[in-house]
């Protein structure tokens, strides 16, 4: 872990998507390709340029409101950042991130798996909080953002593929026989985009009432955490 110590850079907001790129590019230079860290970091970066170059567009790229836009970006790139630096540090990350952190250097574990815990930790719960950093920020209502949340799941699904034609090691792991194509059959982007969104808008109506909005907040990190360990189960190698 020592590799990783404030590699990202001090733990203060990121000002800008500029500020998150040059973060995350930090973490890709000092990490062997190959940690699991460092796997779903890649797959991480390239969404968030591909999201930064929709913002850019505008409405051609799908976000009229570019400030709500780059802000929901930001605190979204800022839990998963977060979570990095504090494990560097020898602080405790959130729930949801560490079996990734774990078990990001187990032989048995594959690139696929490291990637789709990764997304599972980020959409599944950083999302979620995200959307109410969001609106506490701008001063707005989950609804407001809805566009803008819809706009970014919309980019992670049409990657969706992408990753998974990137990391798959050939085209033999598509058979039924391997235990990666029964993993992979398991989780959906979709169904866990869904769910942010739901928990989202019952962390926003529980802001009155904290300790409730913080053992919500909590339950959630654990049982996002349970489907990563899952996830990252160690499979046999498949004979190709």
């Amino acid at each position: 872990m020592a590799q990783l110590e404030r590699i990202t850079g001090p733990l203060i907001p990121a000002q800008g998507v500029d500020s998150v790129i040059a973060r995350m590019r930090a973490v890709a230079a000092h990490l062997p390709p190959q940690d699991g860290v460092a796997v779903f970091n890649r797959i991480y970066l390239s969404v968030t340029e591909a999201v930064v170059h929709a913002i850019d567009q505008g409405c051609r790229g799908g976000f009229p409101d570019r400030a709500a836009a780059v802000a929901l970006d930001v605190r979204f790139a800022e839990r998963y950042l977060t979570a990095v630096d504090a494990a560097a540090c020898g602080v405790r990350p959130p729930a949801c991130w560490r079996p990734v952190l774990q078990f990001r250097s187990h032989p048995g574990v594959r690139p696929l798996q490291f990637a789709l815990a990764g997304i599972n930790a980020h959409i599944g719960h950083d999302l979620a909080l995200a959307v109410v950093d969001t609106c506490r920020t701008l001063d707005c209502e989950p609804d407001c953002l809805e566009d803008e949340f819809d706009r970014v799941g919309d980019v992670l699904v049409s990657l969706e593929e992408h990753i998974r034609e990137e990391l798959m090691p050939g085209p033999d792991l598509l058979q039924v026989a391997d235990p990666l194509t029964h993993l992979l059959g398991s989780w959906s982007l979709e169904r866990a985009r869904d769910g942010a969104w739901a928990a989202a808008r019952a962390l926003w109506a529980l802001r009155e009432l904290p300790p409730l909005q913080a053992e919500f907040a909590q339950r959630l990190d654990a049982s996002v955490g349970l489907v990563g360990r899952m996830l990252l189960t160690p499979l046999p190698a498949f004979p190709g």
